[in-house]
Order: structure tokens, then sequence, then C-alpha cells
């Protein structure tokens, strides 16, 4: 039974990651990352529990009482039938108590991710909370989640407690009963004192079974409780994720060419607050494309869209002609398009494994390329162990010039029809920014680069500049073209730059 009990736990987990893993971004944003551990770690555990070892001893419980009542009724019916006067009361009392047991797990469940989440999101912002020596504020806010769970947990004491100590006193004044009643029978030779005994111990037998089966029917309900948690995350399907990848288009042959047409979008969980609110131009294959615009203007969201993190409330996003809702979000990801976030995070491993990471079978050269092209080689070099340097838990270990170059070998490795830069250079300094921008000649050469970007420097190497202002695109052109109009959007975003 131990060893099917974790195979369960096991599925259980591989089941509900897989599930997780690719579910829409929204759910990510409606769902704090402690608490899904918090099913994945602890959820799953009680379930398992619930459906082995807890199975096992009902059934044990069962078949004991079953046989013993069966002794007890070979032994003698009328005394059967007073030990059995004790079901019903205790049958009703361990339905109300298996509710409340049950209530009181799914919110114990609850209660305990809620710790996971505190603790996980104050141990990632430790640097944070050192710096403003938040430490003792940060602990007391973690008591106070710790103690919820005590609360309940004693809950759960006092319900138990009243329940057994109350089904102990009745299994002992029916005991008396039976006593009293053998003795009875004995006084008039209905049965013998061996009867008596012999019964009386089958009585005790039987007594302590029924008593399993209630801490059966108890362990049963917690693990109901905790299994709806788990049972929500495996039902639970992503409506962009789950479409694109059972019908979606796979494009084989990609030129470039990107088009928003009268695109409306709100974040799911600000839907009151829209972003676009008719968002349209076209991006021709093989150009470098400014997304320009003041902070809050949407420039971030045009990338989230391009790779289908979300879908547009309105109007519609191409890619060659076609709909991006009919392609095959994951083949879309993998094969056509690279992603340079504005805050790239780095998994706790080693630099090479890193920039593997989209392209697993990539060779030592081929790294060192993109890397070289990402203007990154050089530090790698300077490691004692280079590539096999670790980066520690998301990226910490680096500065955050070097995190972005190693995002930028990581998207450049994959050798993308479309390349997307979120603020890529943001994090260098000027000379390592100069020797990345020297080299956007060959990064860009055969694909189609989005650059969402602030620096001029970054602006000025562009082909075609979108302008993008209260949700619509206001102005479109060259650099050169867009400077020159003394009243133009992008003059004054450039002069309140240069003054700055």
């Amino acid at each position: 039974m131990r060893m099917a009990g974790e195979r369960i736990i096991e599925r259980l987990r591989n089941q509900i990651f897989e599930n997780i893993v690719k579910q829409d971004i929204e759910f990510f944003d409606r769902n704090r990352t402690g608490e899904i551990i918090s099913r994945l770690a602890a959820d799953t555990v009680v379930v398992g529990k619930s459906v082995t070892q807890n199975i096992s001893d009902g059934l044990r419980n069962g078949i004991m009482a079953v046989v013993g009542t069966g002794m007890m009724l070979y032994v003698n019916t009328s005394l059967t039938l007073t030990m059995m006067s004790i079901i019903p009361p205790i049958a009703v009392a361990a339905i109300y108590y298996g509710r409340i047991l049950r209530d009181i797990s799914a919110k114990t469940q609850t209660a305990t991710s809620h710790t996971t989440q505190v603790a996980q999101e104050k141990l990632d912002l430790i640097r944070t909370v050192r710096a403003f020596a938040q430490e003792n504020r940060e602990s007391h806010s973690y008591a106070t989640e710790t103690h919820k769970v005590y609360q309940l947990s004693m809950k759960e004491s006092y319900a138990g407690a009243t329940f057994f100590s109350g089904a102990g006193f009745a299994g002992n004044f029916v005991a008396m009963a039976i006593l009293y009643y053998g003795g009875s029978l004995v006084a008039a030779g209905s049965i013998t004192p061996g009867d008596l005994t012999s019964f009386f111990l089958y009585s005790t037998y039987v007594g302590f079974s029924f008593m399993g089966l209630s801490g059966f029917y108890g362990e049963l309900m917690k693990g109901i409780g905790a299994s709806s948690r788990l049972f929500a995350l495996m039902e639970s399907k992503g409506e962009v994720e789950g479409q694109s990848s059972q019908t979606g288009i796979k494009l084989e042959k990609v030129t470039g060419r990107i088009e928003f047409k009268d695109v409306e979008f709100a974040y799911p969980t600000r839907s009151d607050a829209k972003i676009f609110k008719g968002l349209s131009f076209t991006i021709e294959p093989g150009t470098n494309v400014a997304i320009v615009g003041k902070s809050g203007s949407g420039k971030s969201t045009v990338a989230q869209l391009l790779l289908r993190f979300y879908d547009p409330s309105k109007g519609s996003i191409f890619i060659d002609g076609i709909d991006i809702r009919s392609l095959d979000g994951n083949h879309m990801r993998n094969n056509i398009m690279s992603f340079v976030p504005q805050e790239p995070s780095l998994f706790a491993t080693t630099i090479r494994e890193n920039i593997a990471y989209g392209r697993s079978n990539a060779t030592d050269q081929e790294i060192e390329s993109a890397c070289e092209r990402a203007n990154a080689l050089g530090f790698i070099k300077k490691f004692p162990q280079g590539f096999d340097t670790y980066t520690g838990e998301k990226g910490v270990a680096m500065s955050g010039g070097q995190k972005q170059r190693i995002a930028i070998a990581r998207a450049l490795l994959k050798d993308p029809k479309i390349l997307i830069m979120d603020e890529a250079t943001s994090a260098l300094d000027a000379s390592s920014e100069n020797l990345v921008q020297d080299s956007m000649s060959q990064i860009v050469m055969g694909r189609t680069v989005i650059t969402i970007a602030h620096r001029l420097s970054t602006i000025q190497q562009a082909d075609f500049i979108v302008v993008v202002e209260d949700g619509r695109v206001v102005e479109t052109g060259g650099y050169d073209e867009l400077v020159e109009r003394e009243d133009g959007k992008f003059r004054h975003l450039i002069d309140a730059q240069l003054s700055s």
C-alpha cells in the first residue's frame, strides 16, 4: 500500500504540473505561485494517503467488524441487537463530523498554501527586505499566516475530540448495558458465563473496528477536502493554449510579415483598463521596427500579444497573412519566434544550459557564435568555469547586463525568423550597448526584428518606427522623417529624452 500510495502521489504531481505549465498566462496572473506549489506538494500527499493507507485501514476494520458481528450473532442474537443499538447515533454523528472535517481540511489546505505564498514571496525578495530592514515585519507577516493554520488545526482537534469522546462514552454505556443484560441472562440460565465472556470479547473487538471505521471516514473526508483543489487544477484548461495545440496550423516557411489590425485589448485582471483601442500597423519582412511611446502606453503588450500569451478582445494579428489564432502557438514560439524580455530571468543552472534552453541540441560552436553576436563571449570566458559557471537562482550571481546578454544569446541561438526585443539593452553600460548595437546588422539580417525601446541609440538603428499613444498608433515612419516633424509625438519624446 505504501508503494501504491507513492505511485499515486507521483502520477498526481506529474499530471497536475503538466496541466499547469500548459495553462494560459492569465492563469498565472490570477494565481500566486506559492499557492500552486502548495497544491502540488501538500494536497497530493493528503489525497495519496487518503486513497491508499486510509482505504487499507478501512477495509481491515470493515472485515473485522463483519466477522465480529457474525460471531456475536452466533453467540446470542438479543445481546447483539443491544450492542448494535449504538450504531445509528454514532453513524449520524460520524456524518456530521465528516462534513465538518471536510470543510476544515479544505480551509486548512488553503491557509497552508497562503503560508507558502508568503514565504516564497519574501524569500524571493530577500534583498529588498534586507535593504529596507523589514525582517521583523515579514517574520510577523509569516507568523500571522501560520497562526491561521494553527487555529484551523485546533478546530479540527476540538471536532475530533468531541466526536471520539462521545463515541467512547456511548461505547462504555453499551458495554455496561451488555454486562447488565448478559448477567441477567446468565442468572436465568439462557447463556453460560463462558458465552457471556466470549460475547463481551467479540463486542470489544467490534467496538474497536467501528472506531477505526469512524477514523477512516474522517480521513476520507479530509482527502475529499484536499482533492477538490487538485481536481480544480486538473480540470482547468487554457482557452488560448488548448485551442492552438489541438487544431493549430504549423507554419514551415515564414517571411516574417506582421500585421496588427484594429486590435483592442485589456489584461484579464484589469478588464476595465483598455490598453489598445484599435491598434493597427504593418511590419514588412526583414525589417527592424522600433515600437516607442510613453511608459504605460502598451509597448510591451505588443510583444505579449504577438507571442500569443493573450488573445485580443477585438481585432486580429497576422503573420504572413494568417491569423495567429489559427496557428499552433507552441510551434510558433518554438520555431518562428524568439523573445528577449525586459527583465530576463535565468534558470538556476549553468550559463551553457541557460543559453541552450530553447535549443538543447546546439553545438558548443553555435553557442559561442550566439554569445559573440550578443557581446557575451568575453565576460563568459573570464569566469574560471567558463560556460559551466553557475548563474544562481534567477541569475542572482550575474549582473543585470550579463543576464541581458545571456538572454540575447539564448534568443539568437534559435535563429528565429521573428525576433522580439523588449528593452533588451536597458541594463547594459554604454560600451557594451555600443558593441551590441554594432552587431545589430548581423542580428537583424534575414529576419524581422521588433524592438521595444526608450533609448535614442536603439531607436536610431530601426528601419521603421511605430509610435503608440492612448492605445493607438499615432505616428509611423523612419527616424529622420519623424524627427523633422516639429509638432510630432515622436519629436516630443526625443526632446524629452534629450533634455533629461
